[in-house]
């Protein structure tokens, strides 16, 4: 039987985003951090550490840099054919996006570009997308389908990014998102693609078991309230959480009805209120923002960070990477973007990325942290401070990537 590698990193200021260390980032210093394969054996201190370790593996100085967890991109759209640029370009002149959209433009393009490619051919088409995270530190992501709108269609984007994430060193959290926009197909009966949706896509999805979780666009130019429950309670009975895009445009109750499923997730929430925010409190459920698409359209409703953080609500932060409102493969500028716009601190930006988008994803116990027993996905950044990740961009200070305890 093959032995476990053992590798122990010396010399290093130590980033956990670990709740239970009470410093700034869950710093702390003068300690090792000790990788058994492809797990945290142990944090320690260093003297300890390296009196217990020897003669068991490979001794890694990192001669005073940073380590913090990988990265978890918890919202994107990654899988998807061709690009919306010159639809972007006729905005900036004022093209109103209903004119755009009578033309062909708008998310349906976007649906027929998607649907032209094999899967293959969407899996090379979105390769350097998810090569350009993980280059700034993502070591996990969540990828929707929502740009099939058939089965057919969905099960192949989301068989495409299966295919992504077994080739690269990357772990994959799949979301189901069919009730993203209605299809040409059913044009003028949203029942009856939300109908669609529950019995014939979502059960097929589950018993391929291509998603672990269900998304709704619950919005006045998205699916109602009343649609959003049906399609939760569809995924409930398969086994499946939910999460739901929703109170970006406007307040229709969608987080509520997110937490009262007890949801990973409440994405957008720019027009979240106070009964929103305490309903996330209550429920755990955490709130993800996505300041890549109030930025790129030129939003003025912020979500209400000061109230989510006065309830103790959980803030992840996410790319939202989407060619049509978010077409930005950076988690750094994302973390940038919620500081400036958003008024997070580098701290919880940090956390954003890491501890709180592991929860987004229902993997708290295992990522998002430097701690014991969760997974070997760690960064290594030459830096002085931690808020230099995401402070100056055009450069890239990640000095090594580690997935699951191997460089790559």
């Amino acid at each position: 039987m093959d032995s476990v590698r053992d590798t122990l990193w010396i010399n290093t200021r130590i980033a956990t985003c670990d709740a239970h260390q009470p410093e700034p980032y869950g710093a702390v210093h003068g300690h090792a951090l000790w990788l058994r394969g492809t797990h945290i054996h142990a944090l320690l201190p260093q003297e300890q550490a390296v009196r217990e370790f020897a003669g068991r593996g490979e001794v890694i100085d990192a001669q005073g840099c940073w380590l913090t967890p990988g990265f978890i991109d918890c919202h994107t759209h990654l899988v998807y054919g061709g690009n919306r640029a010159a639809e972007w370009a006729q905005r900036l002149q004022g093209v109103p996006y209903t004119q755009i959209a009578m033309a062909g433009g708008g998310i349906l393009s976007t649906v027929r570009a998607t649907r032209a490619l094999d899967e293959d051919e969407l899996a090379l088409a979105s390769l350097a997308r998810l090569k350009a995270l993980m280059a700034e530190g993502v070591t996990t992501v969540e990828i929707k389908s929502g740009y099939g709108l058939t089965l057919h269609d969905e099960i192949k984007q989301l068989r495409a990014a299966h295919k992504l994430a077994t080739s690269l060193p990357v772990e994959l959290a799949s979301t189901l998102l069919s009730a993203h926009a209605l299809p040409p197909e059913f044009s003028d009966d949203s029942d009856g693609y939300i109908r669609h949706i529950c019995d014939v896509i979502l059960p097929a999805v589950a018993r391929e078991h291509l998603a672990e979780a269900v998304d709704v666009f619950c919005e006045s130019v998205g699916f109602s309230p009343a649609q959003t429950r049906r399609v939760f309670e569809a995924a409930t009975a398969h086994g499946l959480r939910v999460k739901g895009h929703v109170e970006q445009l406007s307040n229709l109750g969608g987080a509520q009805l997110v937490a009262e499923f007890s949801g990973l997730s409440a994405d957008h929430i720019e027009y979240l209120d106070d009964a929103g925010v305490a309903a996330l409190a209550k429920a755990g459920t955490v709130a993800v923002l996505l300041p890549g698409a109030y930025y790129f359209l030129g939003e003025t409703q912020k979500p209400p960070v000061a109230k989510l953080r006065a309830a103790g609500v959980a803030m992840a932060v996410a790319t939202d990477l989407n060619p049509g409102t978010s077409p930005f493969a950076s988690i750094r500028l994302a973390m940038n973007q919620a500081c400036v716009l958003f008024g997070l601190t580098p701290e919880e930006a940090l956390l954003g990325v890491t501890r709180h988008a592991a929860q987004a994803l229902g993997r708290a116990t295992s990522h998002g942290r430097l701690a014991a027993g969760c997974v070997a996905d760690l960064l290594l950044w030459d830096i002085e401070h931690p808020a230099e990740i995401m402070y100056a961009l055009g450069t890239n200070p990640l000095s090594r990537r580690l997935f699951r305890g191997t460089e790559g």
